[in-house]
């Protein structure tokens, strides 16, 4: 079971409907084109488990494995999945520093952080990495699926039991006082309709449901985001929430 980015800045839904998911496909109405994956975890057992998992789905493919952080960046470069698994804790260079690095080499690349660690600080320093999602390995193997599928298909997750230290960082954001000093560079200015799409981002909303909302294309709601993201110097739509937020670009609950 896992939840979705924040919805309202009051609350988390809770995404645990298999049918939820499964109306994400992306097989659905768009050609049989796999998802490409890959897993990247130190222990071989774990690995396997995904490898047996996401074998039996026909919209996945598993691009490759890779049992370390250097690895993990090395085999992104070559076989550009379009989801990465990946633990925290791993030798060579961390989970952490191998997201940042993949989103170098595999710049589309949507990274999953599949981890048993519920520190806040790695939460964080996952988002700023650039991850578009947090769970715990205590996630059920058989969701593994549609997680890899909602990823792909533009929501950001977190392990419910997670979610409550993003929104307390959320809310320390939205409450700073004005003792800091000033940002020496001034925020980027994003258009209305940016800051649109950044609001129902942090609602949790996906590239779909926010074209309906208002009533644009999905394409050109993936245009928004990508400038949005450009913008702001980053890599994940958790992050943006985080960054429009601390810049008071979006109000926070």
């Amino acid at each position: 079971m896992w939840a979705k980015i924040p919805e309202g800045g009051n609350e988390v839904s809770a995404m645990g409907d298999r049918a939820a998911a499964a109306a994400q496909r992306p097989g659905s109405g768009r050609g049989p084109e796999p998802i490409r994956v890959l897993i990247a975890d130190d222990h071989a057992l774990f690995r396997r488990g995904l490898e047996m998992v996401l074998e039996e789905e026909d919209d996945i493919d598993l691009v490759g494995q890779a049992s370390d952080g250097t690895e993990a960046v090395d085999v992104a470069g070559e076989a550009l999945p379009d989801v990465v698994l990946m633990d925290i804790r791993m030798p060579k260079i961390s989970g952490i520093e191998a997201c940042r690095a993949t989103k170098e080499v595999a710049p589309s690349a949507k990274i999953v952080m599949l981890t048993i660690s519920d520190e806040e600080e790695d939460l964080f320093e996952a988002i700023r990495a650039g991850a578009s999602g947090y769970l715990l390995k205590d996630i059920p193997l058989d969701e593994v699926a549609d997680t890899v599928r909602a990823v792909y298909g533009g929501q950001s997750l977190i392990n419910p039991s997670m979610a409550g230290k993003l929104l307390t960082e959320f809310a320390v954001l939205a409450r700073r006082d004005e003792e800091e000093p000033p940002q020496q560079v001034p925020a980027p200015r994003l258009t209305d309709r940016e800051i649109q799409v950044l609001r129902l981002v942090a609602r949790g909303m996906n590239n779909r449901d926010i074209a309906k909302e208002l009533f644009i294309s999905e394409n050109t709601v993936k245009n928004h985001v990508r400038n949005i993201l450009e913008k702001l110097q980053i890599h994940s739509r958790m992050e943006a929430v985080m960054v429009a937020v601390r810049e008071k670009l979006i109000e926070f609950g």
